[in-house]
């Protein structure tokens, strides 16, 4: 059985689940713990859950009767890293037509008569 793994942007563009996740970054916690900071029911909240276990940005373990779900840092590590790849993109880029800018600005200044 193949496992299929959900894109962790697609899990992470839900507010609510955005906010499921900010909840369970605090500590290990069960969905009731979650759903009681939520304007969303308990099984709302299961189904958010899911989507990010499926997504791999966060994990269960079971104590007792109760599920506590953590974040699960590599999952949360890889985000990061493509978000840093985007960031970095854009700053060479802003970079570029900064220094693009700067020139053009040098070159038709090099024409006008000093005073």
């Amino acid at each position: 059985m193949t496992m299929i793994t959900a894109d962790p942007w697609h899990a992470m563009s839900d507010p609510t689940r955005r906010r499921v996740l900010a909840r369970v970054a605090q500590g290990p916690c069960s969905v009731t713990d979650i759903a009681s900071g939520l304007p969303v029911s308990r099984p709302a909240v299961s189904q958010h859950l899911r989507v990010l276990l499926d997504a791999r940005l966060v994990d269960v373990q079971r104590e007792g009767r109760v599920h506590l779900y953590r974040p699960r840092p590599e999952g949360l590590e890889a985000m990061r890293r493509e978000l840093e790849t985007f960031w970095n993109q854009t700053l060479a880029n802003l970079k570029n037509v900064a220094e693009q800018s700067y020139q053009g600005a040098r070159d038709s200044s090099e024409g006008e008569p000093t005073r």
